[in-house]
């Protein structure tokens, strides 16, 4: 399978720096990227460092990961809108919570609960 080359917008930020920013606010390490998605820790480090874009394929597979579209790892704007994406490091907890047992997934679910009440409770009290 040939490898596709994607064409770089010259104004645009280099990929290295907004992917480096894309991970972190996933939420993600370097290594738990790596792990999450089959390329290695070295290769993820690599990447941010690189103003050019990887192959297409693993732009695929990083942008999966990160709960992202393609278009915007690459830093492209545009496409569809939709919802903001799930903070990954909650997806991957509650991903957890869910291989709990039933008590411990109780105990779990008390525990937000009490602090979400917390929080309405708080904005209640500041008109927010």
């Amino acid at each position: 399978m040939p490898k596709t080359k994607v064409q770089m917008n010259p104004y645009a930020e280099p990929f290295g720096p907004r992917f480096a920013l894309l991970r972190q606010a996933a939420g993600y390490s370097q290594r738990d990227l790596a792990r999450e998605t089959g390329i290695s820790q070295r290769m993820i480090a690599y990447y941010e460092k690189q103003p050019q874009f990887p192959p297409v394929h693993v732009l695929t597979v990083l942008a999966g990961a990160l709960g992202i579209a393609s278009q915007e790892i690459m830093g492209q704007k545009g496409g569809k809108t939709g919802p903001e994406p799930m903070d990954m490091r909650i997806r991957r907890r509650l991903e957890q919570i869910e291989k709990l047992e039933e008590k411990e997934k109780r105990q779990v679910i008390q525990l937000l609960d009490t602090f979400i009440e917390k929080n309405r409770l708080k904005q209640q009290a500041t008109g927010g």
